[in-house]
């Protein structure tokens, strides 16, 4: 779009053309200037989040399109990405050299932000299907992966450092998000030279046609640059809240869901938690190797490997396009989170049962239980949608899963023919996804707090219909990759107070020990910052045999 026709929203009235004389509002100013100019910032602890400026922000989604990022009508049911996740991203820690991005990686790290931001997009798919189609070097992979993540999981930060620049702080999206780029290299980067964050966010404005606006967007980067240790960020003792949701870019509902349900330290410990790097999470295909065979295979290759916490886990770093690696590809091994692993290794699956994974897409779990099984048996592996059906299908034949049986179907609907007949049931539900918000912190923002009600009330009606297939004596596994009790313990409370043929059994003794001793009366909850894994909820329910 050329920069006579993209226009900012002004928020005295009236739009301004960028192309004009004057910059985008009134122009930067320092930060710690003590005297503010215009209506100056926010006052800190107000209801609405920092960085933000109303519904003008965000513009309103094309007839048949996904509403803009983080406007979703509050109560639609989210339909998280569950079991294995999309292709993790690589270490993103910056190459030790690194003077910025190029150009077409630029581009490509504001494409991503953009989809994400006025499409709705998922930021790992859309990262994934942007890089695979680039010819990006490796060294600009990372570092594309490492900043675009940096900036969503420090968004709301970035925005309250940027909004104390600007006397009108700027509701253009495309400009809001070069902004973002160059800030997360100038805030977070420290191998990437200030200077460089700021050409490269210029040159990129010009790039994207808007020249009228590169001034506007020089100036404030490069105050950015002067007042960056002196920012006034909130202070824990003055307001516990709005610290959270500032330091912890995490929107306000959620920490005061997570101060309430954890207590103020432990809900501190769960917002600033980040990763320090990001591995990716391997395990064989038990159909072919043994954890001592998958080890001389991974040592053959140029990565660096550590074991994981959960059974048959290897924490793989250094590894470029894994899912391109020629093992991957003939299936001798999978690419799983470790929570994931952990939800499936709690069915405890045995030559010749028959077991089902309900909400199955993309089949990780289900890939887990066939080879568990020694391709004996049957795994039945229902998913509701026909196009994530076709990413177990396509599972199904890189690994060779003969006993894995795949149908399209809802799983809360009845099956009165498979009623008492099952070994095991796996219900890894649909979730508010808060668990994984470390990998995926565009989630955090998606989320709306309206949403929760209808996702428990869909968990609860998959429940009420997946414990009829359990046969007397066999096993419901439930799990999410929550950590919101309402869609875990409480969940499984009102189960229980409802069903009293279950009850809560222990963890396997093949759950490493840690673990087993931090379950409770109503399962294990699984979090970030203390565990090392995803957020993740499971608990064994075992039906009282006739």
């Amino acid at each position: 779009m050329g920069s006579d026709k993209r226009r900012e929203l002004n928020p005295s009235g009236g739009a301004k053309p960028y192309g004009s004389g004057k910059p985008v509002g009134s122009g930067p100013r320092p930060l710690g200037s003590a005297k503010l100019i215009g209506n100056g910032p926010k006052p800190l602890g107000s209801t609405k989040p920092v960085g933000t400026s109303g519904p003008a922000r965000t513009p309103k989604p094309a007839p048949g399109a996904r509403p803009a990022y983080g406007r979703r009508p509050a109560g639609t049911v989210i339909r998280t990405p569950s079991g294995a996740r999309p292709t993790p991203r690589p270490v993103s820690r910056p190459p030790e050299e690194s003077t910025g991005l190029t150009m077409g990686a630029r581009r490509l790290a504001l494409e991503v932000l953009r989809g994400v931001h006025e499409k709705g997009a998922y930021a790992a798919l859309a990262l994934n299907q942007s890089l695979a189609t680039s010819r990006l070097s490796p060294i600009d992979r990372r570092l594309v992966t490492s900043i675009v993540y940096g900036v969503l999981e420090n968004q709301i930060k970035i925005d309250f450092a940027l909004d104390r620049l600007m006397e009108h702080p700027t509701r253009d999206i495309v400009l809001r998000d070069i902004l973002r780029l160059s800030a997360c290299q100038i805030l977070f980067h420290d191998r990437i030279p200030d200077s460089a964050a700021v050409n490269e966010g210029v040159k990129l404005a010009k790039a994207m046609d808007m020249e009228g606006a590169a001034g506007f967007l020089n100036a404030v980067l490069r105050n950015l640059v002067r007042g960056k240790d002196e920012i006034p960020w909130p202070k824990e003792e003055d307001d516990y809240r709005t610290y959270l949701h500032v330091m912890g870019s995490m929107p306000l509902w959620i920490v005061d869901r997570l101060t309430e349900a954890y207590g103020p330290e432990e809900a501190k410990a769960i917002a600033m938690h980040r990763a320090q790097n990001h591995p990716m999470v391997v395990r064989p295909n038990m159909l072919r190797l043994t954890d001592a065979q998958f080890e001389t295979l991974l040592h053959q290759k140029v990565w660096q490997v550590t074991r994981g916490l959960a059974p048959h886990a290897y924490l793989v770093s250094g590894a470029a396009e894994i899912t391109l690696d020629r093992d991957y590809q003939k299936g001798m091994f999978s690419i799983q989170g470790q929570s994931s692993m952990l939800a499936a290794e709690a069915v405890q699956a045995k030559p010749g049962m028959k077991v089902l994974d309900a909400c199955a897409a993309p089949g990780g779990k289900s890939a887990y239980l066939c080879e568990a099984m020694q391709g004996t048996g049957r795994v039945y592996a229902w998913e509701l949608h026909e196009k994530r059906a076709m990413l177990l299908e396509s599972t199904k034949r890189r690994l060779g899963l003969e006993n894995l049986r795949i149908s399209v179907r809802d799983a809360a609907e009845p099956k009165p023919e498979m009623e008492g007949t099952l070994d095991a049931v796996l219900l890894d539900a649909p979730c508010s996804g808060l668990g994984v918000m470390v990998e995926k912190p565009d989630l955090k923002y998606r989320v709306q707090p309206g949403d929760i009600e209808p996702i428990v009330s869909q968990q609860k009606k998959l429940l009420e219909a997946l414990c009829r297939f359990v046969k007397p004596g066999g096993l419901l596994v439930y799990s999410t990759c929550s950590i919101l009790p309402e869609e875990n313990a409480e969940q499984i409370a009102s189960f229980l107070n409802a069903h009293p043929e279950f009850t809560v059994e222990p963890l396997p003794v093949s759950f490493p020990q840690e673990l087993r001793l931090k379950q409770n009366a109503l399962g294990l909850q699984l979090l970030g910052y203390r565990d090392e894994v995803e957020g993740f909820y499971i608990v064994r329910l075992r039906k009282a045999r006739a």
